[in-house]
């Protein structure tokens, strides 16, 4: 089931956390997203990281970067490093001969950007949706100025947006608009529908991301399966694939007292977390998609990088990638 707004109980009362559908932290437009290429410039997703970066290689697989193309096979020149001699046209040849390679000009990612009610959600400063579409945007600045082609795809309960990678601003300003689009029209009185699954946008991702691709995927992974991990194991096997985990503060830290009044539009609910069955139940399901991701991180190699609602997706990404707040 999911839920499109929360409410807090400050000494009884009943509180909106937001109500303003203006307010940026609900909800962002396309000129926000394209002012973050001017505040993100200490990031990279190249291989080169700062040392507490959660993508330099210590939590997971190192990234491999731009890849390699042959140019040519000629004959050894002094100070060519012998670890490009080819030995098996050598030893027909009788003269050694170094295979030259030259370094891609450059290298396609793919950002996939989860814009579904479920991420319509937040109890602290932002909703997931705004995060996940900062984040995304400030990936999709960072990568293009690295020198490498950029393209998406965006999804909503009901559609899905795809842009093939390109290297060029234009491209770039589509991505994000579909991201804004995206964006603006969750609101809480959307009529409740069947959510597309995250399954089906990773199997496009995978029919599209062959080989060497930079994939990143913006999600709060709801419903997670084995299909998933599945896909997800596929996508990595022959690409660098992160995962950017965008989750509530309420997922990893409940408070004990808490008491919400949730709705999907249509029906309200109270949820009282003091009840201890009640609270196994929503720990159980909150904190095992996070087991769950992690796990796969440990056992196929790529990283998943922890996002939250309560500070703006910029701070965060500075934070973990080893710069400011270190």
């Amino acid at each position: 089931m999911k839920f499109c707004a929360l409410w807090r109980y400050p000494e009884g009362e009943l509180v909106p956390v937001a109500s303003e559908s203006s307010d940026p932290r609900i909800r962002i437009d396309l000129a926000h997203l394209r002012r973050l290429a001017l505040e993100a410039r200490a990031l990279s997703y190249l291989p080169k990281q700062p040392s507490h970066s959660v993508l330099n290689g210590r939590h997971a697989s190192r990234l491999r970067g731009r890849g390699l193309n042959f140019e040519e096979l000629r004959n050894y020149n002094q100070g060519d490093d012998i670890r490009t001699i080819d030995w098996k046209v050598t030893a027909r040849t009788g003269k050694p001969h170094v295979r030259v390679y030259t370094e891609e000009r450059d290298r396609p990612a793919l950002l996939i950007v989860d814009q579904r009610m479920s991420m319509f959600f937040g109890s602290q400063t932002y909703m997931k949706s705004v995060i996940a579409a900062e984040a995304a945007a400030i990936a999709a600045h960072r990568i293009l100025a690295q020198g490498d082609r950029v393209g998406g795809l965006v999804f909503s309960d009901s559609a899905i947006a795809e842009h093939r990678p390109v290297r060029n601003q234009k491209a770039i300003n589509r991505l994000l608009a579909s991201i804004a689009a995206a964006n603006s029209a969750l609101r809480a009185d959307a009529p409740v529908t069947v959510p597309l699954p995250l399954n089906q946008v990773l199997g496009q991702t995978l029919k599209i991301a062959k080989t060497n691709y930079l994939v990143l995927v913006f999600s709060d992974f709801d419903a997670l399966d084995g299909e998933t991990e599945r896909l997800l194991r596929a996508i990595a096997q022959n690409n660098d694939l992160i995962l950017f985990d965008v989750a509530d503060p309420l997922s990893r830290d409940m408070p004990e007292a808490l008491k919400l009044t949730v709705s999907d539009g249509d029906l309200q609910a109270e949820i009282n977390a003091a009840d201890g069955t009640v609270r196994k139940r929503l720990e159980d399901v909150l904190k095992g998609r996070l087991a769950e991701l992690h796990r796969w991180s440990r056992k196929y190699g790529f990283p998943v990088v922890p996002l939250t609602t309560d500070a703006p997706a910029l701070d965060q990404l500075l934070r973990l990638f080893g710069h400011r707040g270190a």
